[in-house]
């Protein structure tokens, strides 16, 4: 009844579009579940673009696409402090390094396992979030040196991360990392990679890319810009929500729908109810709002509160064209005539992240490796190989 049906094509095709603009090395992330599209599935096609690695915030994350049978370079930079980095050495994954305490405690899990760390150093340019501040990268990087000289380590790249707040402070952070990549090479450490620009920053800042770009957003077709479609950016929206009607009732006018009758129908109608709520990542806010729907190739509605598990579409004008079982896409690509998931950032006051992430675990997450037709816009979608058991998530 709930599917967020995963366009492979799409993934492929936005990838290959930021290689096109950057010319360098592309680092796909993956973390919160593929930003909720499913990690394993999105990491396998955007390495099939011909993403140079990819990325998690977290360990976990990491270790489970190794797990999934994902054996290209990870990267993860988001640690605990009690975090033992065992596991992540034996299986290669890239760590990424923000104090000396997490040098220290890889170079000696890497000790006892007679195994070299591979290493990437995150700085803070004024983000001010995780990553070495300027103050600690001498000793940070002499540390490094030393522990590469011996074996421990192997210092693959440097990162930071952008604030977006403008080009001043881009241009500012600039040059703070330019700092830092100079006193990295003080103490005798060429970087492979070297990476600050996120999605924003890729798709707009050229002077930005140094050798390898960051994408999350960008690599599912999304827009990290209010002003700025996926379509006018060569992106594509990799993640089509849908549903199905599983009930149809024909009302007099005066009927109230849902609870706390928010929505009284004005004249004789027809209700469709679909069997997603808030417990899927449908904000509740969403209530009266003016968000809508496709069904058969229609906009209409939402009406009436959403509920946990459910939610009711006015249908009257199309009511003798559809039946039980109607497909409902809830958002998609808007090339294909389906409501943009920015329609309900937009409505909630928040961004198109927030909302592709937190789409519910009941949600089954079916890859699809085929191009739909302008005929299929509406068909089911047919899933990659065997369809997964119920609550399964690719």
């Amino acid at each position: 009844m709930r599917v967020a049906e995963i366009s492979l094509p799409a993934i492929r095709h936005n990838v290959a579009r930021i290689r096109e603009l950057t010319g360098g090395a592309v680092i796909v992330v993956v973390k919160a579940d593929g930003y909720g599209h499913g990690a394993r599935a999105a990491a396998a096609a955007a390495l099939e673009a011909g993403a140079t690695m990819v990325a998690t915030a977290d360990l976990e994350e990491a270790l489970a696409l190794r797990e999934a049978g994902i054996g290209a370079p990870i990267l993860c930079w988001l640690h605990g402090v009690r975090v033992d980095f065992s596991e992540a050495v034996a299986a290669g994954i890239e760590i990424g390094i923000s104090h000396a305490q997490q040098l220290e405690h890889l170079a000696a899990a890497a000790t006892r396992l007679g195994r070299t760390a591979v290493v990437q150093l995150k700085v803070d340019t004024g983000l001010s979030r995780n990553g070495a501040a300027p103050e600690e990268w001498a000793p940070l990087f002499a540390r490094a040196a030393e522990l590469e000289a011996a074996g421990a380590i192997r210092v693959r790249g440097v990162f930071s991360h952008l604030a977006n707040a403008g080009d001043a402070h881009d241009r500012a952070q600039a040059a703070r990392f330019d700092e830092a990549i100079a006193a990295l090479r003080a103490v005798g450490i060429e970087p492979e990679l070297i990476h600050l620009a996120a999605s924003a920053a890729t798709l707009t800042l050229p002077h930005l890319h140094y050798n390898a770009v960051r994408v999350g957003v960008a690599a599912y077709g999304l827009s990290p810009f209010a002003d700025k479609t996926s379509a006018q950016l060569g992106l594509v929206p990799a993640m089509t929500l849908r549903s199905e009607i599983v009930a149809l009732r024909a009302v007099p006018a005066g009927t109230g729908v849902s609870y706390g009758y928010n929505h009284v129908c004005e004249t004789a109608t027809t209700l469709a109810l679909v069997p997603m709520g808030y417990a899927d990542g449908m904000p509740r806010a969403l209530n009266g709002a003016g968000a809508w729907v496709t069904i058969a190739g229609e906009h209409r509605p939402i009406v009436g509160r959403i509920g946990m598990d459910q939610f009711i579409v006015d249908v009257g004008p199309i009511a003798g064209r559809i039946d039980l079982g109607e497909p409902v896409v809830l958002f998609g690509d808007p090339e294909r005539g389906h409501p943009p998931v920015e329609i309900w950032a937009g409505l909630m006051r928040t961004i198109n992240y927030e909302i592709i992430v937190g789409i519910g675990p009941r949600v089954r997450r079916i890859p699809v490796d085929a191009e739909p037709s302008v005929a299929a816009v509406d068909a089911p979608a047919t899933a990659v190989g065997a369809p997964a058991a119920a609550g399964d998530a690719a």
